[in-house]
């Protein structure tokens, strides 16, 4: 059950969850078969980590947390981190802006804010070299904290992962990869 007021976090619960962030993504790596320089999509709910609704009691302490932690992961990897905004940006993503550019994407004028874009965004924004933000993406994998629907930037064919942690903080964790589309008919060969 959710809380409701959510309490002020200790620098013990952010490291905890910067640890627990790491691990969930080094387990879909290993779980997704996600590629060097593909894309990696981020949706998060720091409200829902605190126990609070999606939306309504944003922590940049969290999305700092977070965020900084599973950029680090997927940099040793050479993968590629874009974390999606919320409703009021579109669901915008922030990423770097060479990697837009090298996939071809069409970069689009807006900069996350903490009640415009959410706690997560904005810190990729001070985590990221030169940010920019997009508005689709199509991504090899992604990870969803808080059901933020990160399902629309993952390419198809979407697969949910299983992961062995359900929850990070009290927000609900969903990952997905990704597989090639099984096409043709009785004939073809996969």
């Amino acid at each position: 059950m959710k809380q409701e007021k959510p309490t002020e976090i200790t620098k013990e619960e952010l490291t905890k969850l910067s640890q627990s962030a790491a691990e969930l993504c080094r387990e879909i790596l290993a779980k997704s078969e996600i590629e060097e320089a593909e894309l990696f999509v981020l949706g998060l709910s720091t409200s829902e980590v605190r126990g609070a609704k999606i939306g309504q009691d944003g922590s940049l302490e969290i999305g700092r947390a977070i965020v900084r932690a599973i950029h680090e992961v997927l940099s040793e990897a050479k993968i590629e981190l874009a974390v999606q905004g919320c409703e009021h940006i579109n669901r915008a993503l922030s990423l770097e802006r060479a990697s837009a550019k090298r996939l071809g994407l069409e970069i689009v004028s807006v900069k996350p804010a903490l009640h415009a874009g959410g706690a997560g965004s904005v810190a990729a924004w001070e985590i990221f070299e030169d940010p920019c933000c997009v508005e689709f993406i199509s991504a090899a994998a992604g990870l969803d904290i808080g059901d933020t629907a990160i399902g629309m930037h993952v390419k198809h064919v979407q697969v949910p992962l299983r992961l062995s942690q359900k929850e990070l903080g009290q927000a609900h964790i969903t990952a997905l990869r990704s597989r090639p589309k099984l096409i043709g008919g009785p004939r073809a060969e996969y």
